[in-house]
C-alpha cells in the first residue's frame, strides 16, 4: 500500500474522529435500530386484549372463557352484558377480539350435541387477525376434545386417525427477535455504509476540500479507496456491535462462522459502498445526498424479503428483487447465524454478491471518477 493511499485514509479517519456527532452516529444508530426493532418488529401475537359476552353463565361456559385466558393469546379484559357493549369495544379499539357464548350453550353440551361459540375478531391489522384467528380455533378444537373425552371416558387419540408431530428448526421457540436480529444486522450495514460514503464525499465537494485533493498527485482510484477503507472498518465494527447485543440482549444463537460471516460481508459491503460512491458522483449537496441514499435504500429493504416474504409478492417484484444485495445477504446472515451452515447451502447467494459487488463498485468508481474530471 502505497504512501498516498495511507494519507488519504489517515485523513479520513482523522476527519471521522474529530466529527463527534457523526461518530456518535455510526456508533449509537446500530444500537437504536436493533433494540428498536429487536422488541417492535415482532409477529408474536400474545396477550391480545379480549371481551366476553357469556349470556349462558353455566360451569362449561366458564370452562370454555378459562380456556382461552389460559391460552396466553388472549387476556379477558371485559366482561360485558350485550352484543352492543362489545361491538362499542371492537369499534374504539379497547379489545382485538370477543367471544360471545349464547343462552343455552351448556344444555347443548349437556345433551350431546353441538353447541356454537361466535368469536369476533379485528380484521384491521390482518397480522394480528390471522394469529387470532387460528389460536381462537385452536383452544375450541382442544377444549371440544376434552369434552369428548369426559363424555366417552376414553381417550380420544386412542380412537386412531391421523396425528401430525410438528418439529420446528432453527427456532424452536418461534421467536421474531431470532428472525429479525440478523436481517436489522444487514439493514445497518447498507444504511451506515451507504449514507455515510455519499455524505462525506459530497460534504468535501460543499467546503471545496475535493478540488484540492484532485490537483494534487493522488491519483483517482487511490482516492476513492482512501475515502472508503474506513467506512469499512466503521461497519465491521457496527457488525460485531450488533452480534454481541443480539447474544446478550436476544438470546440470538450463533451457530455458524463468524469469519465466514465476516468474509462474505465483505462482498456485499461492496455493494453498498459502490451505491454511496454513485449518490456522491451525483449530489451535490448533503441533503441531496441524504434523500438519494434513502431512496436507493427503501425499496432494497421492502424487495429483500426483510419485512415480507419474497413468495407471496408478484412475480414482477420478484424479478427485480434478484438484483436488491440485500435479498441474498439477509439469506446469508439468517443461514449462518441461525441454521449454522457454511458455505455450500449459500454458493447461490455469494455467486449473486460475487456478481453485483464488484460490478456496482467499479460502475460506482468509474462515474465517480468522471465527475471529478
Amino acid at each position: 500500500m502505497n504512501s498516498r493511499l495511507l494519507s488519504i485514509i489517515r485523513k479520513e479517519i482523522l476527519h471521522i474522529l474529530r466529527d463527534p456527532r457523526s461518530l456518535a452516529i455510526m456508533f449509537i444508530i446500530p444500537i437504536v435500530q436493533l433494540i428498536l426493532l429487536g422488541y417492535a418488529a415482532t409477529t408474536d401475537i400474545r396477550r391480545l386484549n379480549t371481551a366476553v359476552y357469556d349470556a349462558d353463565r353455566t360451569m362449561q361456559s366458564r370452562q370454555l372463557i378459562e380456556a382461552y385466558r389460559a391460552s396466553d393469546y388472549f387476556a379477558i379484559r371485559y366482561n360485558v352484558g350485550n352484543e352492543t357493549a362489545m361491538a362499542e369495544l371492537l369499534d374504539r379499539g379497547d379489545v382485538r377480539a370477543g367471544i360471545i357464548i349464547p343462552a343455552g350453550y351448556g344444555d347443548h353440551l349437556a345433551k350431546g350435541k353441538a353447541a356454537q361459540v361466535a368469536f369476533l375478531i379485528d380484521g384491521s391489522d390482518p397480522a394480528v387477525a390471522s394469529t387470532a384467528f387460528a389460536a381462537s380455533q385452536s383452544v375450541g378444537q382442544a377444549q371440544s376434545i376434552k369434552i369428548l373425552q369426559q363424555r366417552l371416558g376414553v381417550d380420544v387419540a386412542q380412537l386412531g386417525g391421523i396425528e401430525i408431530r410438528p418439529r420446528v428448526w432453527y427456532n424452536p421457540e418461534l421467536k421474531s427477535a431470532s428472525y429479525m436480529i440478523p436481517a436489522v444486522m444487514g439493514m445497518i450495514l447498507q444504511f451506515l455504509t451507504t449514507l455515510f460514503t455519499a455524505l462525506t464525499i459530497v460534504r468535501e465537494r460543499e467546503q471545496g476540500t475535493i478540488e484540492q485533493l484532485v490537483v494534487t498527485p493522488i491519483k483517482s482510484w487511490e482516492l476513492v479507496v482512501g475515502k472508503v477503507v474506513p467506512y469499512i472498518g466503521v461497519a465491521f465494527f457496527d457488525l460485531a456491535e450488533v452480534l454481541l447485543i443480539g447474544v446478550l440482549l436476544f438470546d440470538v444463537p450463533i451457530r455458524g462462522n463468524v469469519p465466514l460471516l465476516l468474509v462474505l460481508s465483505l462482498l456485499f459491503l461492496l455493494t453498498t459502498l459502490g451505491f454511496g460512491l454513485l449518490i456522491s458522483a451525483v449530489a451535490r449537496t448533503q441533503q441531496e445526498a441524504m434523500f438519494l441514499s434513502f431512496l436507493v435504500m427503501l425499496p432494497g429493504i421492502f424487495l429483500s424479503g426483510f419485512f415480507f416474504p419474497l413468495e407471496a409478492m408478484p412475480w414482477w417484484l420478484q424479478a427485480v428483487s434478484h438484483i436488491i444485495p440485500l435479498r441474498y445477504m439477509l439469506v446469508i446472515l439468517r443461514g449462518i447465524i441461525l441454521k449454522g451452515v457454511g458455505l455450500p447451502p449459500l454458493m447461490d447467494q455469494v455467486i449473486a454478491l460475487a456478481i453485483l459487488g464488484p460490478l456496482i463498485f467499479m460502475a460506482a468508481s468509474l462515474r465517480f471518477r468522471k465527475s471529478l474530471e
